[in-house]
């Protein structure tokens, strides 16, 4: 322990604005008082609850007297109760608009200042929270959209974080009180539906001995994936080794930089040996070093939308372009799978699956609902990521959703695909909410310079992520693209696959067959050549 506590004395002799902002009140007390604040008036928010206190529980002041949302839906496992009071929410106060997120969340949008208190009670009537998914906090802990129900499942994860959320949520000692945000994920299946490697801590199915459990991988986030720790831990085991990893984070993250102050910093700072000691030596768990990891297979949707599943059941595809969805939705999809006797999954590429019996699968289909979002049931939408953009982000440096729907619609139109993946993130700025770093053709946000010289919206292309069987970031092969010129490059890019993939070979696949052994001026001039 002894790098770990020299590592905190260097970094420790000054500390950032948030952290002076957390000396000014608590959370707890902020959010019981939060009536009268509401009550008070938009215009005398206080500077630290608008910046801080109201963020640890998912209330994100938009400087215009409206305020984001930020749902935590548990493994995005969405019951029909609380679907559709998310629904008349969003009708009755955020302009019936809703954003589903990477992290398997919903966020509701243009709420008024003096309703934030009438919708949290709302949400917690019916066992909804919005606590600690926001600033320094642990956001929602993800898994498989088709977690206990796949047929490649080992360990059924949703028990599990049922165990780790009771460790932290809406525990005050827990609330505000890490040096930066802490997102969590746990695999239990040979299929990586959920970004496995992009989070601080992963919990990634392994096999030890013939026993079933878990790889633990620490240190992802934007632009850097989560290293092996090279332990195994039983299922029984992770409630403990979970509260070790944050334990030591609390103590020992650094407080000065903010951007450099996530997790990944302190391991890099003692070294992963050093982090791992720690572990063992603050977990009550006997621990054992790292197994063979169970990842085998690529997360891939059939042609008619529907993912197989075990006890003659599938989950149904609702694509829902760039995440943008409404209440009223919301609300006819929930009604939609109660009348199937279902139940709905938030997927990681901001969309949803109605989980049904097989002969349920036709009559879902058959619906106003299904079919409104059936055209987006294409290979440009079904994997697609995108973050918000300048709407609603005031990092956002292009619009993003818009230029990400318009782009899947126009190589729609212009190479159409049949039997393909293709998995086509946007982030609207170099923050990388929208995941680029890992797809197949990744987008970053950025001003760029058209034919005439004059500012325009731009992208930087970056290609070759890998996270169906390994954690690779992809490299930026065009940089500052002006967004009119971006389609026709991505459209070469795509005749490139459609005419030299493999049988139905997805684009990861594709890349690493042709493409990762190019140079970038290689791939450029392949790129450029072709017609």
């Amino acid at each position: 322990m002894k790098k770990l506590h020299e590592a905190y004395q260097e970094r420790s002799k000054k500390i950032n604005k948030i952290e002076q902002l957390k000396e000014l009140n608590t959370p707890k007390a902020v959010y019981d008082n939060l009536q009268a604040i509401c009550a008070a008036g938009y215009e005398n928010l206080k500077d630290e609850d608008s910046k801080y206190f109201l963020k640890c529980f998912g209330l994100f002041d938009k400087n215009d007297g409206t305020f984001m949302i930020r749902v935590r839906i548990a493994g995005g496992q969405l019951s029909i109760e609380k679907a559709l009071v998310i629904g008349e929410i969003s009708k009755e106060y955020g302009n019936d608009y809703i954003d589903i997120t990477t992290r398997q969340q919903i966020e509701l949008r243009y709420i008024k200042f003096e309703n934030l208190h009438k919708v949290l009670t709302k949400l917690d009537a019916v066992g909804i929270t919005t606590f600690q998914t926001g600033i320094d906090n642990f956001r929602n802990i993800v898994t498989s959209s088709f977690d206990g129900l796949s047929s490649d499942s080992f360990v059924e994860c949703m028990p599990i974080i049922e165990e780790l959320q009771g460790v932290f949520l809406h525990k005050e000692e827990w609330t505000g009180v890490l040096p930066r945000k802490f997102n969590a994920a746990i695999l239990g299946s040979a299929t990586n539906d959920c970004n496995i490697f992009g989070h601080d801590c992963c919990f990634i199915a392994a096999k030890k001995d013939e026993e079933l459990g878990f790889n633990l991988y620490l240190g992802g986030r934007v632009g850097m994936q989560a290293e092996d720790i090279n332990l195994f831990i039983k299922p029984e085991e992770v409630k403990e080794v979970f509260l070790a990893v944050i334990s030591l984070f609390k103590e020992f993250g650094f407080r000065d930089n903010r951007n450099k102050n996530r997790l990944h910093f302190l391991i890099e700072a003692v070294g992963m040996d050093v982090f791992r000691d720690a572990i063992i030596q603050v977990s009550k768990a006997t621990l054992q070093s790292g197994g063979e990891l169970l990842l085998s297979n690529e997360h891939k949707i059939n042609q008619d939308g529907c993912v197989e599943l075990l006890d003659d059941k599938s989950a149904v595809l609702f694509s829902i372009p760039s995440g943008i969805f409404c209440g009223s939705d919301l609300i006819y999809s929930a009604e939609c799978t109660k009348e199937a006797e279902g139940e709905l999954r938030l997927s990681i590429e901001q969309s949803f699956y109605m989980v049904c019996k097989n002969e349920k699968i036709e009559q879902i289909k058959a619906t106003p609902i299904y079919k409104k979002y059936e055209k987006y049931q294409n290979p440009y939408f079904v994997h697609q990521i995108a973050c918000a953009g300048t709407a609603t982000c005031s990092f956002g440096v292009i619009p993003n959703k818009p230029d990400a729907v318009e782009m899947a619609e126009f190589l729609h139109k212009e190479v159409p695909l049949t039997n393909a993946k293709v998995r086509m993130y946007w982030s609207a700025c170099p923050k990388g909410c929208g995941i680029h770093g890992i797809a197949d053709i990744g987008f970053e946000g950025c001003k760029a310079k058209d034919e005439d010289g004059n500012t325009c919206y731009g992208v930087h292309i970056l290609l070759g992520g890998k996270a169906s069987y390994e954690a690779k970031e992809s490299r930026v092969i065009y940089k500052s693209i002006p967004l009119i010129e971006a389609k026709y490059i991505v459209k070469k890019i795509m005749l490139m696959y459609k005419n030299e993939r493999q049988s139905a070979e997805s684009f990861e696949i594709y890349e690493s067959r042709v493409l990762s052994m190019l140079n970038n001026d290689e791939v450029i001039k392949k790129i450029e050549n072709y017609h």
